[in-house]
C-alpha cells in the first residue's frame, strides 16, 4: 500500500494532481479542501495517500492533512460509499463540519452535498455516530465558538456527562441552551438550565 507520496508539482486541477516521485508521475485525486493548501506547481508537495485496487480499477486519492485520509476512510466504512463518493463529501463539506453533521444528526446538511441522498445521508450518522470519538464530537460541537466559549461549553458538556447524561443528550442539551442564554452565560447558569429541562 502507498501511504504518502513525496516528490514536484506536475499539474494541480481542483480534483487531481500530478506528482513526480523520481521520474514517475502519478496521478492522485484529491478533495477541494487540500486543492487550496497546495503549492505552485514545480514546487515540491508531500501527499497523504490511499491506494485503492479493485479488479477494475487502480486509483490513488490523496490528501495533505491526516484527519481528511481519516474522515474519507470513515466514509468509506459505510456501506454504498465508495471512494468517489467518500472524495465528493469531502469536497462539499470540511473534516469538522461533516463530524458535527454527523454528531447532530443532521441529516438536511449531509444531503446537501452532490451525490449524497437522504437514505444514504441516513446511514452515514447511523454508521459513524460512534465511530467519532468524545473529544472530535466535542469539537464539532463548539465549532465556531471563541476560545472562551468553547471551554465553557466544554465544561458544561462534562459536568452534564458526571450528571449521568449521555454525551449526545449533554450535547445536544448544552447546545440549546446556549442558544437560549447566549455564549456567554457561565458555565453553572448552562447546567442549571439544561437541567431545568
Amino acid at each position: 500500500m502507498i501511504t504518502f507520496l513525496e516528490g514536484a508539482l506536475v499539474e494541480k486541477d481542483p480534483t487531481r494532481i500530478v506528482l513526480n516521485v523520481a521520474g514517475v508521475g502519478y496521478e492522485v485525486f484529491i478533495p477541494l479542501s487540500s486543492y487550496d493548501k497546495l503549492p505552485a506547481p514545480g514546487e515540491s508537495c508531500r501527499v497523504l495517500t490511499y491506494d485503492h485496487v479493485r479488479e477494475d480499477t487502480h486509483a490513488l486519492y490523496g490528501f495533505l492533512m491526516d484527519e481528511e485520509r481519516v474522515m474519507f476512510l470513515r466514509l468509506m466504512s459505510v456501506s454504498g460509499i465508495g471512494p468517489r463518493l467518500a472524495l465528493t463529501a469531502l469536497s462539499g463539506l470540511s473534516v469538522r463540519e461533516l463530524k458535527a453533521a454527523i454528531v447532530r444528526g443532521d441529516v438536511a446538511r449531509l444531503s446537501s452535498v452532490s451525490g449524497i441522498g437522504k437514505k444514504t445521508a441516513e446511514r452515514i450518522v447511523l454508521e459513524l455516530r460512534d465511530k467519532v470519538g468524545e473529544g472530535e464530537a466535542m469539537e464539532s460541537v463548539t465549532a465556531g465558538a471563541s476560545p472562551e466559549e468553547s471551554t465553557r461549553m466544554r465544561d458544561a458538556i462534562l459536568a452534564l456527562i458526571s450528571l449521568g447524561y449521555k454525551q449526545a443528550d449533554a450535547q445536544k442539551l448544552v447546545r440549546d441552551v446556549v442558544k437560549t442564554l447566549g455564549p456567554d452565560a457561565t458555565v453553572e447558569e448552562t447546567v442549571r438550565k439544561a437541567l431545568a429541562r
